[in-house]
């Protein structure tokens, strides 16, 4: 059973941030052939000026027919060390000798031809010498924009300007622009996002940020020696190959298993440790910042108004500590973590600001005990706390997951029964949101589950009703 909702905030017409046409306040399409009105400028300042990319952009994309060339050799090595001992010193070298010149030049030729431009109403990206291709991304359909730095691109002092947009899943990136350029691009984006005029938005300037949170080093390292994913994926690069090589005494059986094992234990222990190193969350008029990156830095933003679902998880070793780990789930953004770990009240503060008037729910009622014939044990997992302003579900008996999705951002709501339910008299109750996610509220009484369907459809057309627009603040 299925309850849709109209007017959701995810029934958002998919129609891309590229060649997306913006359209005027009486809703009709605005020309871009830079007449007056297109550009969103005042009559007579002309067309926007179009900018290029930093100069270390060539050095850059010149890897990119080393790329394929290393991607071929991958794909095919017995291939590529056949052809590669067939090559003499002299063919080698003026191999070389053609290939870094065309590597140049394509490099060179790509920055050359790409521009961008900012107008009033959209960002306008030109890509592309033989094959011409013009994004064309409309600010108020912003999400985020994020500034991001690898660890080469910090040395040359240059950031990667990555765009969010509603109804796109690829990111549109301005790689690179020099570090100041990046962030007083990036604020002068939010501003007109925010609506202010297209003659003042360059001079707002960033926006103050305050601090919420800073995730130290060692309480990091300490949250991952204690998270069990860390230790299974080590157990089972350490016991898996040996196995193997008693099982096939196969040496590339063994490399092929192994080294994947390594690299998710690495993943999931120093990857992790690198990439949330110095975690840092602070508050600012256009959302949430956050700071983070050992090697590669990112300077991220949560979009207000954009969160679809909060998640507290609460691993077994961290709960004598009182830690939690906060992640989201961002309608067309790729926002996952707000906190890798915290204390449960320092948690929640952040949360407040991200779900404003939103109290964490201290009590769940639990699913009846007849449950437990559909789910043994596991069933004492589940949790349900429906209040004012959000529904809540918990999973998980060993790592806790507790889901909180506001009432104004639920799309539609479900009731599943299968046999061994209607027997046992409980049915699960399924809340979708804007972000293509689920929540689900498991083993309900069936009479509960059947009064919940009809209040939570109620309560998210109320809460859509009363909720802000989804804007950023000026």
């Amino acid at each position: 059973m299925t309850t849709p909702l109209p007017g959701a905030e995810g029934a958002v017409p998919r129609d891309g941030a590229e060649d997306a046409v913006p359209l005027d306040g009486a809703g009709s399409a605005v020309p871009r052939d830079g007449s007056e009105g297109a550009e969103g400028t005042a009559p007579g300042s002309g067309p926007p000026t179009e900018r290029r990319l930093h100069p270390f952009t060539p050095f850059r994309r010149a890897w990119a027919p080393v790329a394929v060339i290393a991607g071929w050799a991958v794909h095919d090595p017995n291939q590529a060390q056949e052809q590669l001992t067939r090559l003499t010193t002299t063919a080698l070298l003026v191999g070389l000798a053609v290939f870094v010149p065309g590597a140049a030049l394509y490099g060179f030729l790509s920055w050359w031809f790409t521009h961008f431009a900012v107008t009033g109403t959209e960002l306008r990206i030109r890509t592309g010498l033989l094959f011409r291709r013009t994004a064309h991304i409309r600010l108020d359909r912003l999400q985020a924009v994020d500034v991001t730095q690898p660890l080469l691109a910090r040395v040359a002092g240059v950031a990667k300007l990555r765009l969010d947009v509603i109804g796109t899943d690829k990111k549109d990136e301005l790689a690179y622009l020099g570090e100041g350029e990046a962030r007083a691009l990036r604020a002068e984006l939010l501003a007109r996002a925010a609506g202010f005029a297209p003659e003042t938005a360059h001079e707002v300037g960033e926006a103050p940020v305050r601090r919420l949170l800073h995730v130290p080093p060692g309480v990091l390292a300490v949250s991952l020696v204690l998270t069990g994913a860390t230790w299974g994926s080590l157990a089972a690069a350490v016991v898996v190959p040996p196995l193997l090589w008693f099982a096939t005494h196969s040496v590339w059986t063994v490399l092929a298993t192994g080294l994947p094992l390594l690299g998710a234990a690495g993943a999931s222990s120093v990857g992790r440790f690198v990439g949330e190193y110095d975690w840092t969350v602070g508050e600012s008029p256009d959302g949430l910042r956050i700071d983070h990156g050992l090697l590669d830095r990112t300077h991220e933003t949560v979009p207000p108004g954009r969160v679809q679902t909060v998640r507290i998880v609460e691993p077994l070793l961290w709960r004598r500590l009182g830690w939690v780990r906060v992640e989201l789930d961002v309608a067309g953004s790729s926002n996952s973590v707000l906190v890798p770990v915290a204390p449960r009240e320092i948690a929640e503060s952040v949360i407040a600001e991200v779900l404003p008037g939103v109290t964490v729910p201290s009590s769940l009622s639990r699913p009846p005990r007849r449950a437990g014939w559909c789910l043994p044990v596991w069933w004492r997992g589940y949790g349900l706390a429906v209040t004012d302003t959000v529904f809540a579900a918990r999973h998980g008996l060993l790592r806790r997951s507790l889901s909180l999705v506001p009432h104004a951002k639920v799309q539609s709501v479900r009731l599943t029964q299968g046999p061994w339910k209607r027997l046992r008299k409980v049915a699960d109750v399924h809340v979708d949101t804007g972000a293509d996610k689920t929540v689900t509220a498991r083993l309900r009484d069936a009479e509960e589950a059947a009064r919940l369907l009809q209040s939570q459809a109620d309560r998210s057309r109320t809460g859509r009703r009363e909720a802000l627009p989804d804007r950023w603040m000026a």
